[in-house]
C-alpha cells in the first residue's frame, strides 16, 4: 500500500498543480502585489511539506505510525483529497480572471461573493486544507502532520493579508460579506 500511496497522492497533486499553473497564465495584471519575500518563504514552506509527504525521512521518528494504515483509511483521504481540491478548482474557475497566486489588489478588481464564495470567504485556502487534511489521514504518519502544519501556517498569514487588503479595497462592503460568510468553514470558522 505504501508504493500505492507513493505514486498515487504525488500524481494527484502533480495533476493539480499543473492545472493550477495553466491557468495563472490568463489572469488580470497586478496593481498591487505582496512582498517577494513572504511569496518565497510560501513556496520554501510548499517545497518542505511536499518533501516530508513524498519520502520517508531520514530522521526515523518522523516515519512513526499515527494510526493503522489500511484500505478504508487510504481511500477516505483520497477521497478527501479529490474533494478538496476539486472545491480549489471550482472556486479558481468561480474566481476567474481575478485570481493570483500571490496576494494581490487587480486592476478592475472585482469582489466575488457567489458559488464557492458563498459559502466560505476563502474556499481556495478550504480546499488546500481539505486537501491536505486527506493526504495526511491517508499517510497516517508523523512526517505528515508535520508537513501539514509546515504548509498550513502560511496559509493562514496570507488569508490574513488577503483579509486586510479585501477590507482596504472594499470597505464597508466586504465587512458585510465577511459578517455573512466564515472565513474557511461555513458557519463556524
Amino acid at each position: 500500500m505504501r508504493l500505492f500511496y507513493q505514486c498515487l497522492f504525488p500524481a494527484l497533486w502533480i495533476v493539480y498543480l499543473v492545472y493550477w499553473n495553466l491557468m495563472a497564465l490568463r489572469v488580470k495584471v497586478a496593481q498591487r502585489m505582496e512582498p517577494l519575500a513572504s511569496r518565497v518563504l510560501r513556496v520554501a514552506a510548499f517545497v518542505a511539506g511536499a518533501v516530508l509527504f513524498s519520502f520517508p525521512q531520514p530522521l526515523g521518528w518522523l516515519n512513526l505510525q499515527l494510526w493503522p494504515q489500511g484500505l478504508a483509511l487510504f481511500w477516505a483521504g483520497f477521497a478527501i483529497t479529490l474533494a478538496g481540491l476539486l472545491f480549489c478548482v471550482w472556486a479558481r474557475v468561480h474566481l476567474g480572471r481575478n485570481w493570483s497566486r500571490s496576494v494581490t489588489i487587480k486592476q478592475n478588481h472585482e469582489l466575488i461573493v457567489s458559488g464557492p464564495y458563498a459559502l466560505v470567504r476563502h474556499p481556495i485556502y478550504t480546499g488546500l486544507l481539505t486537501g491536505l487534511i486527506g493526504t495526511v489521514l491517508a499517510l497516517g504518519q508523523l512526517r505528515g502532520v508535520a508537513a501539514f502544519v509546515l504548509m498550513a501556517a502560511p496559509i493562514w498569514f496570507k488569508l490574513r493579508l488577503e483579509e486586510k487588503w479585501m477590507r482596504a479595497q472594499f470597505g464597508p462592503v466586504y465587512e458585510g460579506y465577511a459578517g455573512r460568510v466564515k472565513a474557511l468553514v461555513p458557519f463556524v470558522l
